[in-house]
């Protein structure tokens, strides 16, 4: 086997108890081998302002948008804020595309899975967050669409994944893995 494709993990919420961190861990366990997910941490990032980036940027946008350039491919997991993408998405977005011409994003390869308690399974954010991912020239995969509703009920008391949602998870990222070596620069 080749080296595996390393791909940049971003979860949308910052709760350390967060079912879409959750839902990311379970999909880092059920990659196969040639895909090796890692988090990249989004919550330490300061608010993105053109006016001091470059070379006076907040030291946190150094490590962040290195890891972005070095991975293969993208995987956001997010839930639904207000119908859109939480805002520490959006700033991790702009974080990552910044200096102009210089974006981690652009030409690789990416999925979106978004999970919510909720019965449309953050379909507004999925939406909204391919939205930008166009922008930024991210291809991202189509088939199959992950909006996972009732996500609650996805982890038992110890955390263990249940075997309701494993299936669903197995063909995504399955199919993320093609896409990935099908797409990957």
């Amino acid at each position: 086997m080749s080296k595996p494709y390393n791909v940049a993990v971003l979860v949308g919420s910052l709760r350390k108890d967060s079912i879409n961190r959750k839902l990311a861990l379970a999909l880092a366990e059920l990659a196969p081998p040639e895909l090796k997910l890692e988090i990249v941490e989004i919550g330490d990032l300061p608010l993105y302002n053109e006016d001091t980036d470059g070379d006076n940027a907040p030291a946190a946008y150094g490590p962040f948008r290195s890891k972005l350039k070095a991975a293969d491919a993208v995987l956001f997991v997010t839930p639904e804020y207000n119908r859109s993408i939480p805002g520490a998405m959006k700033n991790a977005i702009d974080v990552g595309s910044r200096p102009y011409g210089q974006s981690g994003f652009s030409g690789k390869p990416g999925a979106v899975l978004s999970a919510s308690p909720g019965a449309i399974g953050g379909f507004g954010a999925n939406h909204h967050l391919r939205q930008c991912l166009v922008f930024l020239d991210v291809h991202v995969l189509q088939q199959p669409e992950a909006y996972l509703g009732g996500a609650g009920s996805f982890f038992d008391t110890d955390g263990a994944l249940s075997d309701g949602i494993r299936p669903f998870l197995q063909k995504f990222i399955d199919a993320f893995a093609q896409w990935v070596a099908r797409h990957a620069g």
